[in-house]
């Protein structure tokens, strides 16, 4: 596969990317971000863009890309939920129409979160936007959209973006995982199973916890 990654200077990109380049059935990864990922690999190839909502200056580099990991994100701490609907919602809708126009054949995977509100009516602001974002993706046309709904991630040793807290409670992780396995998973079970649904006849739509186990060892 071919495959496009955002946000990998970020926690989650950064543990895809690692992932995705040590698979042997990958052979091209095309990173598109505002920040360097500071990679430097034979298969990567790296555009930076100023803002995601036009990234017409690669925008033909991504046609014959497979799969997307749109792993790009915010968290909705401290912010209002305009700014974060435009931040999560509008963004990501603009980047993935984007590259639906040149390529509707690729598949879509999307890192939403354990409680997202399908409904778009729940309580929770952040659940609601990341619902919205979940169906409309879905609707969009591509070949399929996978949306990752991730809770807690062990992440990958010696990654450079890892918050530095996790120091602190990683040790636990075996502990977590064995009480509540719905809500602990690895970053490179993710990296797998987003990898893997996109390489098999996997169904679209949501991807709890559970099923990102599941898909991580196909």
């Amino acid at each position: 596969m071919n495959i496009l990654i955002t946000g990998a200077s970020g926690m989650v990109g950064e543990g895809v990317l690692h992932v995705a380049l040590q698979q042997n059935d990958i052979h091209q990864v095309v990173v598109v971000g505002r920040t360097s990922c500071g990679v430097q690999h034979p298969k990567l190839t790296e555009y930076l863009v100023a803002d995601f909502t036009d990234i017409s200056s690669c925008i033909t580099a991504l046609s014959s890309i497979d799969a997307c990991f749109f792993c790009a994100g915010v968290s909705s701490v401290g912010k209002n939920e305009s700014t974060f609907r435009y931040l999560t919602y509008a963004i990501t809708m603009a980047f993935a129409k984007q590259l639906l126009s040149v390529n509707p054949k690729c598949t879509f995977s999307y890192i939403s979160g354990v409680g997202t509100d399908s409904t778009e009516k729940g309580k929770i602001m952040w659940a609601r936007v990341k619902g919205k974002t979940e169906n409309d993706l879905l609707q969009l046309g591509f070949k399929a959209v996978y949306n990752f709904r991730p809770s807690y991630l062990k992440p990958i040793p010696g990654m450079q973006h890892t918050q530095p807290y996790y120091k602190y409670i990683d040790w636990m992780y075996p502990v977590f995982n064995a009480l509540a396995p719905a809500y602990f998973s690895t970053l490179e079970e993710l990296a797998l199973a987003m990898i893997n649904a996109s390489s098999t006849n996997e169904v679209q739509g949501a991807k709890e916890v559970k099923d990102i186990k599941r898909l991580s060892k196909k």
